[in-house]
């Protein structure tokens, strides 16, 4: 008997949601569940009644922006020139990232953890840059020796620098990043 959840229950579930996408924005990845909690107006226990653990709301808060970064490298696998696409995947990714404290972190040590609530999205993420990737080695645009962790790694940090530094020193990285990957003559 699985019945639809209690209204005040969706309610609190939804509003858990946004205070702790906020309060992550603010804080940090990192930030204390008791502050999302008391910022939402409900007790530790609810919060973790919807979410048992630190992973299961990180998941549920970054879901919808993975799948958009998903989304988003498979788009652009149509494009005219692959290692344009490439590059703008890695420049949104960077943007991206940059706007939570801490999530280029959590988002790689998912990678990591096959138990991680945020592995499956990080993971299907990044097959989607590594397909980018793979096409744009094939169409000889990008070195042939660079894997997808490297790149993941290099757009992670890119993150951490947008975080830390800003967008324009990102941006400039990221120029810097994208004359490195050129093929070789």
């Amino acid at each position: 008997m699985s019945a639809e959840p209690r209204a005040d229950a969706r309610r609190n579930r939804e509003t858990l949601l946004a205070v702790a996408r906020e309060v992550f924005d603010e804080q940090g990845t990192d930030a204390s569940l008791r502050d999302v909690a008391r910022r939402a107006g409900v007790g530790i226990g609810t919060l973790y009644r919807h979410f048992p653990t630190r992973d299961a709301l990180l998941e549920a808060v970054l879901r919808t922006g993975l799948e958009n970064m998903r989304a988003a490298a498979e788009k652009a696998i149509e494009s005219d020139s692959p290692r344009d696409a490439l590059i703008g995947w890695l420049k949104l990714f960077s943007e991206r990232s940059g706007a939570c404290r801490g999530l280029p972190a959590s988002v790689l040590g998912a990678l990591g953890d096959d138990e991680s609530e945020l592995h499956a999205s990080s993971s299907a993420m990044m097959r989607a840059a590594e397909r980018l990737l793979t096409r744009a080695q094939e169409a000889g645009e990008v070195r042939p020796d660079v894997t997808a962790e490297e790149l993941f790694a290099a757009s992670a940090a890119l993150g951490w620098v947008a975080e830390y530094s800003g967008r324009k020193r990102a941006e400039r990285i990221l120029a810097l990043l994208g004359d490195g990957l050129a093929k070789q003559d």
